[in-house]
């Protein structure tokens, strides 16, 4: 496959011209087409990545303009096909896979299987700890966001530690309010830690959760171990059940 060097003139000179050929020969699953996802897909799409797949079952509404700015003009319409559409006109280079309904634990590894990296941008908790969980089972990379009003944070899991090395279980509910540039930057962010990881460039966010307070502009890290007692890094977890992204997504079922 051969690509338009126009196009990525000014991104090869920093990446190099063969950085760029393993980008355009990657794929990379978005799993949620609304704040953060808008960034992503935006980003990687005009970044020129091979494969986009683009997964979800809502439907683009008012309230959702304010931060999703891919939909525009698309009241109405399911988020995967109207983020397809965008990209389509934005760079027609790049192959878009729609999937317009929801993940869930009966078809995450089926999907998933399918990419070489994994992008996070659900507003739940469920989806998060479903997409951690079906990574580790394929070894596949997470790159995770998740933001509310000025506040986001980010982290790219390779394995272990993962995402219930951070967080073993939902101990909050999800808060709907957000400031519609957060969610533009830490989507972008996103993008950078799929370009890098997929191109060999610069360093990733791993092993430590990043909080950025954009009120403030104070940015703070967590440094992340493995614990032991987590099901999914010691290895005792063989599947995904739906008894686990029930409640407060606690692993009750291992086999």
């Amino acid at each position: 496959m051969t690509f338009d060097f126009e196009r990525y003139s000014r991104q090869i000179e920093i990446l190099g011209t063969k950085r760029q050929e393993k980008l355009f020969n990657s794929s990379a699953l978005v799993v949620g087409a609304g704040g953060l996802g808008s960034a992503v897909i935006q980003y990687l799409a005009s970044a020129g990545i091979g494969r986009l797949g683009i997964i979800d079952g809502d439907i683009v509404e008012k309230s959702n303009l304010q931060r999703q700015t891919i939909h525009a003009g698309n009241l109405g319409m399911n988020k995967a096909e109207s983020a397809c559409a965008f990209v389509e006109k934005l760079n027609p280079e790049v192959v878009v896979d729609v999937y317009p309904y929801n993940i869930t634990p009966r078809n995450s590894e089926k999907i998933l299987n399918a990419y070489d990296v994994i992008v996070g941008c659900p507003d739940n908790f469920r989806i998060r700890f479903l997409i951690n969980d079906t990574c580790n089972l394929l070894k596949k990379p997470f790159v995770h966001s998740a933001v509310y009003s000025f506040f986001g944070e980010l982290s790219t899991f390779l394995g272990r530690p993962c995402y219930r090395c951070y967080l073993p279980k939902a101990t909050v509910p999800s808060v709907g309010g957000v400031i519609g540039a957060t969610v533009g930057i830490f989507g972008c962010m996103q993008a950078l830690e799929v370009i890098k990881l997929l191109t060999g460039y610069g360093e990733l966010t791993t092993k430590k959760i990043i909080i950025f307070d954009l009120s403030t502009m104070k940015l703070f890290e967590i440094a992340l171990t493995e614990r032991k007692d987590c099901p999914v890094c010691n290895g005792k977890l063989k599947g995904i059940y739906e008894e686990n992204y029930e409640g407060d997504c606690q692993i009750v079922k291992l086999e």
